[in-house]
């Protein structure tokens, strides 16, 4: 069972979301990946995204697979160009890690994680915070 509670501040507005759905979490070759499918309630319905969290919470990738394919890097100390596909079109967005903590174990637990992004280095798009937690369900 994968709980994301997401908070987005952009233009002096805030936004909560929290979603809870089924998905699959594995740990392999140095990181570790949640996937889970996208619904009507996120607005992307039909995509699969994936999370995929390096052992020592040095970068978090998230990945989403369908018609509104993006790709975010968030690495600590640097910024990335990413592609983001919006409901208006694509972008490519500065993205610099806030903050990732990550208590990840072969069994589950909780990423927690914030980023920036910007367009062309200037400009302030949003700044996200994201809290995953990953239990095992029978």
């Amino acid at each position: 069972m994968i709980r994301i509670k997401s908070r987005i501040e952009q233009d002096g507005e805030t936004s909560d979301m929290e979603l809870m759905t089924r998905g699959s979490f594995v740990h392999r070759g140095g990181s570790y990946y949640i996937t889970y499918a996208e619904t009507e309630a996120t607005g992307y319905a039909g995509c699969t995204t994936t999370l995929k969290v390096a052992e020592d919470a040095s970068r978090v990738a998230m990945l989403r697979f369908g018609s509104a394919a993006s790709q975010l890097l968030i690495e600590r100390g640097r910024r990335h160009l990413c592609h983001y596909e919006t409901g208006y079109g694509s972008m490519t967005l500065g993205v610099t890690a806030d903050e990732i903590d990550s208590r990840l174990t072969d069994k589950g637990g909780t990423v927690t994680f914030s980023y920036i992004l910007d367009a062309d280095s200037a400009e302030l798009m949003s700044k996200s915070s994201l809290e995953v937690s990953v239990t095992h369900v029978n």
